[in-house]
């Protein structure tokens, strides 16, 4: 599998000597995984951090009722884990599968940890990652307290343009909060537009 992917996406934060980028590659554990195949499940501890090379991810928490409710689509170049399990070594309540046939890098939390402390260029750059992620939680937090439910699929095109064309159409209404039938209406309205 190529790095040249997740070396670009992380230059284009901080710059790598030589070096650093040849330690931060060797850490990586190339993983391929095939349409529908978990690569976390709820009631496990999270030992990885994900980056995603190709492909798409599905994070996602099943309730009590057994109603899957979409948290996270992960496309190239996206990072994923259940942070919470990953930092507390606590058993996660996400489980992550691939949406379609999906090539992966994993980063184990220890070999982060000793990342982290060899080389500080990488804090930098998960500090900058995990701001950008934060801000992008809060924007859909508003959106989901105060936009219409057009105005949430409308961004989600923006946000995924191509993720409609191998997801299913339940997994986009729970991601935007809302019943595939609504969705579908809401689809035929712009359609008919």
């Amino acid at each position: 599998m190529h790095v040249q992917g997740i070396l670009s996406h992380i230059k284009r934060q901080v710059i790598l000597t030589p070096e650093e980028e040849q330690f931060f590659t060797s850490l990586l554990i190339p993983v391929k995984l095939k349409q529908g195949e978990f690569i976390e499940e709820a009631g496990e501890i999270t030992t990885n951090f994900i980056h995603v090379n190709s492909g798409c991810l599905m994070t996602y928490y099943t309730d009590k009722d057994g109603n899957d409710h979409v948290v996270q689509f992960s496309t190239a170049g996206w990072w994923t884990a259940d942070l919470h399990s990953l930092t507390h070594q606590l058993p996660s309540i996400y489980s992550t599968r691939a949406l379609a046939d999906s090539e992966v890098f994993l980063l184990s939390k220890i070999r982060l940890e000793e990342l982290l402390e060899r080389y500080p260029v990488f804090e930098r750059f998960f500090r900058i990652m995990f701001q950008n992620s934060l801000v992008t939680h809060q924007n859909r937090i508003v959106q989901s307290l105060s936009f219409t439910a057009e105005e949430r699929y409308e961004n989600f095109q923006q946000k995924y343009p191509q993720l409609e064309q191998y997801v299913p159409l339940k997994y986009i209404a729970s991601y935007l909060g809302m019943t595939p039938e609504f969705l579908s209406k809401i689809r035929r309205k712009r359609m008919d537009k």
